[in-house]
């Protein structure tokens, strides 16, 4: 059994929303709005059990996951068109992948906007001052803009860990203590 494959199912369900959602808000000329949206519902997950078990809990039916859905989309002042793709995901059992969608979004926005956007993790949250200079950094490899998205991870000990792309520039103290450990069993 290839464990991969349910997966690229949801990837697929979630690219399927994202363009059209993304499709729609450029044809409405209404980007911005659904940046917004996307930043949101993307807090929302993070700060809210409830609303990560709403979306991913067989237990709630489609239409108590759509009275739900169109409640909170109605109390965070979302456009009409991410309520409406939210209540057609609620009505065919697909918010499980919101998550993916938000992150397919985000790669959409992004290049609209001619910026790529870097993954972050660090062993503690960069100040502003740090994050610029690493976008500036960043901006000369890349060559566009770069949008950092930035993850905590105390496990890193020091250093960070960014994703660009398809490139990863590890230089956490964790990785390099993991080489070390490595380079001894090698050697004794």
């Amino acid at each position: 059994m290839d464990v991969s494959e349910p997966a690229s199912i949801s990837t697929g369900i979630a690219q399927r929303y994202a363009t059209a959602v993304f499709d729609l808000a450029r044809e409405g000329d209404d980007l911005a709005a659904l940046t917004s949206d996307v930043d949101a519902l993307r807090a929302a997950l993070s700060e809210s059990a409830e609303f990560r078990d709403l979306i991913s809990s067989p237990v709630y039916s489609r239409d108590d996951q759509g009275r739900a859905i169109a409640a909170i989309a109605q109390k965070m002042g979302l456009t009409g068109t991410t309520t409406n793709v939210l209540g057609l995901m609620a009505s065919k059992r697909r918010l499980f992948v919101l998550p993916q969608m938000l992150r397919a979004l985000d790669e959409k926005l992004a290049e609209a906007r001619g910026e790529v956007t870097a993954d972050v993790t660090t062993a503690k949250a960069l100040s502003d001052k740090q994050k610029t200079a690493l976008a500036a950094a960043l901006k000369q490899s890349a060559g566009r803009e770069v949008k950092i998205n930035q993850t905590v991870d105390e496990s890193l000990i020091g250093g960070l860990v960014v994703k660009l792309g398809s490139k990863m520039i590890d230089t956490s103290i964790r990785s390099k203590l993991q080489a070390l450990q490595n380079t001894m069993k090698e050697v004794g």
